[in-house]
């Protein structure tokens, strides 16, 4: 007779888990992960001032270096098409480098020739304009009295004779010879940027490799096409808005037709705002000169002029794709205007216009960021 022998079973002890030290426990706990985050956001909020300081201490090399980036994308169509019909890389980046001073200087001469010698006139049409609005506002259904309208020319004359607005216009003068390096600079920049553009940004992409190299390249290419569409299509919108109101400026015989259409092109640059800048200071002249009906022609003609912009021109010559959302353009404006002044307005949508397009090759041709994506494109990712 066999015996089985009985196994007894065996424990198995779960090891007591080491206490958290407290001083561990703060940082991992729900309000720890929200300072986690605050510290970090800190830090990043704090590297953003410190490129936004650096380059604006930087400003006469980092805005010519800019402007010659942006002007070589917008011609980088034509080199290429020189370089496929057998053209050389020096000759066709001088042919190209050529036709854009002779344009900006042509462009140049004609904003100065139609402005200068009328700039006075005009000063005086639009102070007149303004003088007649506030005339309008006392009696209309504001009811502003003529002591708050004086306290508003008082402190716009303080401003204009004060010291802070003297010692600008002192360092204008000074600006001079900073704008003549800027330019210089620009020119340079921009023939380097011409000739060996691909070659100095397959030099930066080295360090990248993989899926980054990749990345680097997609964001290269869109880099190159959106500030390309951005400034042809830009500048053409510029010239139909110029020529349309000017045309409705010279049917009515508004006076200083010429410089008024001159200062729509340059201030259509500035998305949104120089639109109304413009159209404000014609609506000024055209009352003052025209009358009240004439007045609110103008208006009709700039509003009309600027919907088939929106709704037709800027779809067809910049495409869908580098149309941003108003709002993002008035902040851009309002941030690039606090920063760079005149140049950052004009500067800020292209910019913002680059980095929404990289954003949406961040992760394939057609795969924008995980944090960008749609819902159900996110899905099917």
């Amino acid at each position: 007779m066999f015996f089985k022998r009985r196994r007894t079973p065996v424990r198995i002890e779960t090891p007591t888990p080491t206490p958290t030290p407290p001083v561990r426990r703060l940082w991992t706990d729900s309000l720890g992960s929200v300072a986690t985050r605050s510290i970090q956001i800190i830090a990043i909020v704090l590297l953003a001032a410190g490129a936004i300081w650096g380059l604006r201490t930087l400003t006469l090399v980092v805005i010519p270096v800019l402007l010659a980036l942006i002007l070589a994308c917008a011609f980088e169509p034509l080199m290429r098409a020189l370089r496929s019909r057998g053209v050389g890389s020096l000759p066709a980046t001088l042919i190209v480098l050529a036709l854009i001073l002779v344009g900006l200087g042509l462009v140049g001469w004609l904003i100065v020739s139609a402005v200068r010698d009328q700039w006075d006139e005009l000063y005086q049409q639009a102070s007149e304009g303004v003088q007649r609005v506030l005339d309008w506002a006392r009696t209309g259904p504001f009811h502003i009295d003529d002591q708050q309208v004086q306290e508003w020319i008082a402190q716009a004359t303080d401003f204009l004779t004060s010291s802070q607005f003297g010692s600008g216009a002192l360092a204008g003068v000074g600006a001079v010879t900073d704008f003549v390096t800027g330019l210089v600079l620009m020119v340079v920049v921009l023939f380097f940027f011409l000739k060996d553009g691909p070659e100095l940004w397959e030099f930066l992409r080295r360090p990248f490799t993989g899926a980054w190299h990749a990345r680097a390249r997609r964001a290269g290419r869109t880099t190159v096409d959106t500030f390309g569409a951005y400034i042809r299509g830009t500048a053409t919108v510029a010239a139909v808005d110029a020529i349309g109101i000017g045309i409705g400026l010279a049917i009515l015989q508004v006076p200083l037709w010429p410089a008024l259409a001159v200062l729509v092109f340059v201030l259509a640059f500035i998305p949104i705002v120089g639109a109304v800048l413009a159209g404000v200071l014609a609506a000024l002249v055209a009352l003052v000169a025209n009358g009240l009906v004439t007045a609110l022609i103008v208006v009709g003609i700039i509003v009309v002029v600027n919907q088939l912009e929106g709704n037709f021109l800027q779809p067809v010559l910049m495409g869908r794709a580098l149309k941003l959302h108003s709002l993002v353009i008035l902040i851009a404006l309002t941030i690039g205007t606090v920063t760079g002044g005149i140049v950052g307005a004009v500067l800020a949508v292209p910019l913002t216009a680059v980095a929404w397009g990289i954003v949406k090759v961040w992760d394939g041709p057609d795969l924008p960021a995980r944090w960008a994506r749609p819902k159900d494109l996110d899905a099917r990712a």
